[in-house]
């Protein structure tokens, strides 16, 4: 199958698969012949892949019409409640790595962290992880035995709907780690046995959170496919080692207890299933990273296309926002930049050369030192994410507003990066760690210029904001050093003064939204706000 064509499956029939199958979401009349019930919906043996479909897309997508029109979120700039630009937002642009120049709403609080529980973006992403959830929750629903023997499904459909049964337990358990990572875990924790009907859901505790997905992902994967044997870009075995690695990685802020070396067997089986590093760092961004070979890099990633995933969030926003001043928007194959985002020189100084290939800053007009968080002109340019392929041509939209990129969420320069340092911390083999770690460097550098000898928690943290920076890592591995909040590091306008200044530690999480706190009185705040 074209790498492409599972992503633009039932794209076309979004409106019709949320309307249809998510009980507790608002619904237009089921007897409306635009949006057909349930049974009529899935009387199509295709809807079941379908509807699949769906649940990816909503890493993707936006809502029912494209760009706008018929949101998902209401409330927000439909891009802005887009699942990848949210998540970017809370773990990027509050870190060393991004600072953005935009008045809109409350957007400056991220890199400042002075942020509410009444901002905007933090409920939206909020909302789309649930939204997420329950998308998951009823799909799981409508695909029990009892339901798939009442529709009489044959036995061979059966046993490709229990791998997407598998796949969308891994999709939830994804939304539910985001939730535990941004927001504590402290949120209701829902699944496809619970009431469909209107109820109002305990809150989880961290603990709780943490158990069910370990819980979950041990369970899915002998049911999930092999390790790149799906098709692209659905979840395989690999996609849950990856995910289950992160969790125990980050264990220790999780729920207080470290479970690096939980980490270590689970990081072994993703590096040696046949994975492989691209040659050229820079092709693993661009507009063709599904198929340059990028993809065998790739071990999750959120598809994209300029055609059928139109949205202003996602890699059009990555794309897009970083390019401005002197920067020519047909390097990056679009139409014109959004001169928004930039980085600061607490990240460039991670560069101690150019050699570096991962070092791709521009510039010229732009000063190092960012004097005017409002003016784009200082900070540098990143230029990592473009819509053009090896050959420098553009995406597939002529119009260049939306562009092909996809978004590597895991890949197997980070599962290099986490056996590191769980090595470190967890008594691993150092020494394959220092051999994974001068696997990427020499990539990096074209050669063995750049290998190190030995290496150390401090050299393993600056290394993944050279390898992943922009790739939603950031916030995360900040916390997990103990330098997210505080002042055992600062960087420019962290604390809203220019040279930087310390931030309290509550801030290692988000603040329950205002919104969903109304909702329901259950939920309580989380601690500091």
């Amino acid at each position: 199958m074209n790498t492409r064509s599972f992503k633009n499956i039932g794209l076309s029939m979004c409106a019709m698969l949320v309307l249809s199958c998510t009980n507790d979401l608002d619904q237009t009349d089921p007897g409306n012949a635009s949006n057909p019930s349930v049974d009529q919906l899935y009387s199509n043996p295709a809807a079941y892949k379908q509807t699949l479909a769906k649940l990816y897309a909503g890493l993707a997508t936006t809502g029912q019409n494209g760009p706008a029109g018929s949101p998902d979120i209401s409330g927000i700039d439909e891009g802005a409640s887009q699942y990848i630009r949210g998540l970017w937002l809370m773990n990027e642009l509050t870190t060393d790595e991004a600072i953005i120049g935009w008045n809109d709403q409350t957007i400056k609080d991220f890199h400042f962290q002075t942020w509410s529980s009444g901002d905007t973006f933090i409920n939206a992403t909020f909302s789309r992880l649930d939204f997420q959830i329950k998308n998951c929750n009823e799909f799981l629903r409508q695909t029990t035995d009892e339901k798939l023997n009442s529709r009489g499904v044959s036995e061979e459909l059966r046993a490709e709907i229990a791998y997407y049964r598998a796949e969308a337990r891994f999709l939830r358990a994804l939304s539910y780690w985001h939730f535990l990572d941004l927001f504590g875990g402290r949120v209701g924790l829902v699944t496809e046995n619970d009431p469909t009907t209107f109820f109002l859901p305990e809150q989880a505790t961290a603990q709780q959170m943490f158990d069910f997905i370990d819980t979950e992902l041990s369970a899915i994967e002998p049911l999930l496919k092999d390790a790149r044997t799906n098709e692209y870009p659905r979840a395989d075995k690999g996609a849950a080692w990856m995910l289950h690695a992160k969790l125990y990685m980050n264990a220790q802020v999780y729920i207080g207890t470290a479970k690096y070396a939980e980490a270590l067997p689970l990081l072994t089986n993703v590096i040696n299933s046949g994975y492989t590093l691209h040659s050229d760092y820079r092709q693993l961004f661009i507009a063709d990273n599904d198929r340059n070979g990028a993809q065998n890099e790739t071990i999750f990633g959120v598809a994209f296309d300029g055609l059928n995933t139109t949205t202003y969030g996602g890699t059009t926003f990555l794309v897009h926002a970083p390019v401005g001043g002197s920067m020519s928007a047909t390097e990056f194959g679009i139409n014109g930049g959004w001169g928004g985002i930039r980085t600061t020189s607490a990240f460039v100084g991670k560069f101690s050369t150019t050699a570096d290939n991962r070092s791709n800053f521009h510039t010229a007009g732009q000063s190092l030192q960012i004097a005017d968080v409002g003016n784009f002109g200082d900070g540098y340019a990143v230029k990592k994410f473009k819509n053009v392929d090896v050959n420098g041509n553009q995406g597939s939209d002529a119009a260049g507003d939306f562009v092909d990129t996809d978004f590597p969420m895991f890949r197997l320069a980070d599962a290099y990066l986490m056996y590191a340092e769980c090595a470190l911390r967890g008594g691993g083999d150092t020494g394959l760690g220092l051999d994974y770690i001068n696997a990427l460097r020499q990539r990096a550098y074209g050669n063995t210029n750049g290998n190190v000898g030995s290496y150390d928690l401090n050299f393993v943290l600056d290394e993944r904001a050279r390898e992943l920076h922009w790739e939603g890592h950031r916030r995360t591995d900040l916390i997990r050093f103990g330098k997210f909040t505080g002042g055992s590091y600062i960087w420019p306008w962290k604390g809203n003064t220019p040279n930087g200044s310390p931030t309290a530690s509550f801030r290692n999480i988000f603040p329950i939204p205002a919104n969903a706190l109304a909702a329901n009185p259950l939920l309580t705040q989380n601690q500091g706000y």
